[in-house]
This record gives structure tokens, sequence and C-alpha cells, in this order.
């Protein structure tokens, strides 16, 4: 098969730990706590360069693109559909704290989530559409260039589903994506068609 002379590079980026921690954070808009900071500038080397950086307008993901874009002298694009999932009722409260008002609903969210919407929330069929429906435009419109893009771990996983043509049930807990983990991915047009393919996952080396 014939590859493109000159591919897309997009590296997918999950923001560093919030302020408050580790909980379902969805569209409430913590910044990054001093060790997300860190975990961020670590998970970047700095001979790496990008032509443009896109990120989710929430402040954990959009105060790290203005840094990197700024250094590097390149545009910056606020996306609003790269948002994370929103989780209604459950927003800003922990695992354990929803296991208590709502334990079997959360093991049922968690073994399909495609399924079972949680009060309040967005559904994953909703959620999937509007990120892929980013993926494809920004995936059209940055062709040939290197791009990072710093959004959510559910973004993440809603773009790896897509383009590994996961079924939708298993699109949230098919990946583990930890803080500022980082995922590649390679789009080259051929005759055939583009053919997009999943390079790496997982922290950077």
């Amino acid at each position: 098969m014939h590859f493109d002379d000159n591919p897309t590079l997009v590296d997918l980026i999950r923001h560093g730990e919030p302020e408050g921690g580790a909980r379902f954070r969805g569209s409430q808009d913590d910044p990054l706590s001093d060790l997300g900071w860190q975990q961020m500038r670590a998970a970047l080397l700095p001979q790496e360069h990008w032509d443009r950086v896109v990120t989710s307008p929430l402040l954990r993901c959009q105060q790290f693109a203005d840094e990197v874009a700024t250094r590097l002298g390149v545009p910056l694009h606020l996306e609003p559909r790269l948002q994370e999932i929103g989780f209604g009722e459950w927003e800003g409260l922990t695992a354990e704290e929803i296991r208590a008002r709502d334990g079997e609903l959360l093991d049922q969210f968690w073994r399909d989530a495609a399924a079972v919407v949680p009060p309040g929330a967005e559904s994953m069929a909703d959620f999937t559409r509007r990120v892929q429906s980013a993926w494809q435009d920004w995936s059209h419109e940055c062709r040939g260039e290197r791009v990072l893009m710093v959004c959510h771990g559910g973004v993440i996983r809603a773009v790896l589903g897509h383009i590994l043509d996961l079924p939708l049930q298993r699109t949230l807990s098919a990946f583990a994506v930890p803080y500022a983990s980082r995922s590649r991915i390679r789009l080259d047009d051929t005759p055939h068609g583009t053919l997009t393919c999943l390079l790496s996952h997982g922290y950077h080396d």
C-alpha cells in the first residue's frame, strides 16, 4: 500500500491532575493542581514541535495548551466539542461518593456506558457523536501537520474507540488513560482513502 509522504500526526494528551483530585469532573471547570502542571510539563520533550495546538476550553486543558502554543509560537484553537462527557448529578463527586448514593447504577454504567445514563448526564451516544465530529473536522483541517490535542480521558477514549471501531459499550472501559498520558495517531492519504493508525498509547518514553 502507498503511504502518504506527508502524513498527519496527532498527539492526544490528557490533562494532568486538577485541583480537588480524582473525581467525576465532567464540565466542572477546575484548573490544574501544582502536581498537574508538573505532570503535563514532564510529558513533553523540549525538542518536540507541533504546527498547532487544539484544546478543550476547560481550564485544566486550556491553560497548559496556551502555554505550549505560546512557547512554540503556533496557533491555539479552542474546540468546545472536545469537552469531557457531562456527568450530570455525578459531577464533582468522587467515585466513593457516587457509590454511596448510586452504587448499583455506577456498576451498571461501567459495565455498559452506552445503555446507562447517570441522572441528568450526557448520553454516550451524544458524547461520542460530538467528539467524532470534532475529530473528523480537525483531522481534515490539519492534513499534513503535526498537531497537539489537549483534552480529557473520555475524549481520548472516544477517539480511540472510533478509529479502532470498538462497540460503544466498550469505549469508556477499553483503555486506561492516566493523567498526562499520550496517544499518537497517524493519518495517511492513500488511493484507497485515509488510513488511520494508532502508533502509541500511554506515557511518553
